[in-house]
């Protein structure tokens, strides 16, 4: 079984990515709808337990963050796929700025979020990472990162 966790400041695909390669496959985690940390541990715990494939699509911007999944998921002998959103923080801005209601997020939010952010590293616990891009027409590129 795995679990894929998405990287990468607000505004850069990770929900449209979702949708578009693992709706199907892949129970998702993202704080958004659960709201609280200890809903979405029930969650994770729940699809670990059922090895059942999961997504975690939060921004997960530091090793810290990116530890409360793998260092569960590793236990339960998943494997650990990271992709990483790159985006410039102009490019997330101006996409943001096209949100509506609660889907836009105020621009300090993306500005804090960007200052913690910490590019992964196989030494995580990862044993695959990917780069992914949002082109100018919405579609993706991903590529996958060299060790």
């Amino acid at each position: 079984m795995e679990i894929i966790l998405f990287m990468g400041i607000q505004a850069t695909g990770k929900s449209t990515f979702y949708q578009e390669y693992f709706s199907n496959t892949h129970i998702r985690i993202n704080l958004d709808m659960l709201k609280t940390r200890h809903r979405e541990k029930i969650i994770l715990n729940a699809c670990l337990e059922a090895k059942q494939r999961l997504v975690v699509d939060n921004t997960n911007p530091t090793v810290a963050s990116r530890e409360r999944y793998i260092t569960p998921a590793k236990a339960s002998e998943f494997k650990i796929i990271g992709y990483y959103f790159q985006s410039k923080l102009k490019d997330a801005i101006r996409r943001n700025s096209g949100r509506t209601g609660k889907n836009c997020i105020p621009e300090k939010g993306i500005l804090a979020t960007y200052s913690h952010l910490q590019i992964p590293q196989f030494e995580e616990g990862f044993d695959s990472l990917y780069y992914v891009t949002m082109n100018s027409d919405n579609t993706f590129t991903i590529k996958e990162w060299l060790k």
